[in-house]
């Protein structure tokens, strides 16, 4: 059974192993956290200390998913603008032996269950770089949709202008 919690320093150890590759890490989101490749002290330091991520206190929630057998995957979660009714997910990433498994459909799920019942928020967001098909078509399954407050953009992944598109789900849309 798949659950969710709070990130702990012990964690960084398995998470930093999943980046494969640079492009892997860079669509992960390395491009705020260092360079590739990333160690574990790195990640728990920027999990831990957040580092400027987030200038407001109680913003930055890195989640950590795990089974009978360890953990698997891991996530964060921060408000929008210090806006306590629009949450961000980020970061998202599983161990790859068990990608396609639907673990990280079912790690956002129990995320969004946090998301909306714990912390009561209205609306969940996500970027996601649009040629990520796995990424794009996992966070599709789960109920993300375009939205239209936040507008897709262009970011440089070594060399390359790679297309992030902005998605959302409302609490009312992920009841259904």
């Amino acid at each position: 059974m798949l659950r969710i919690r709070p990130y702990k320093s012990c964690d960084a150890k398995k998470i930093v192993t999943w980046h494969k590759d640079e492009k892997t890490f860079l669509y992960w989101g390395g491009n705020l956290i260092g360079s590739f490749p990333l160690s574990a002290e790195q990640l728990d330091d920027m999990y831990m200390k957040k580092n400027g991520l987030c200038e407001e206190e109680d913003n930055f929630y890195p989640m950590t998913a795990f089974d009978d057998d360890g953990i698997v995957g891991s996530f964060i979660m921060r408000y929008i603008k210090g806006d306590k009714k629009n949450l961000r997910f980020g970061w998202v990433i599983n161990d790859p032996e068990i990608r396609g498994k639907g673990y990280g459909k079912a790690m956002l799920q129990l995320g969004f269950q946090y998301a909306f019942e714990i912390l009561k928020v209205d609306k969940v967001t996500i970027g996601v770089y649009e040629d990520n098909l796995p990424a794009y078509k996992c966070y599709q399954a789960i109920g993300f949709h375009k939205g239209g407050e936040l507008e897709d953009h262009y970011e440089d992944v070594l060399g390359e202008k790679c297309k992030v598109v902005e998605l959302e789900i409302r609490k009312e849309e992920w009841k259904r």
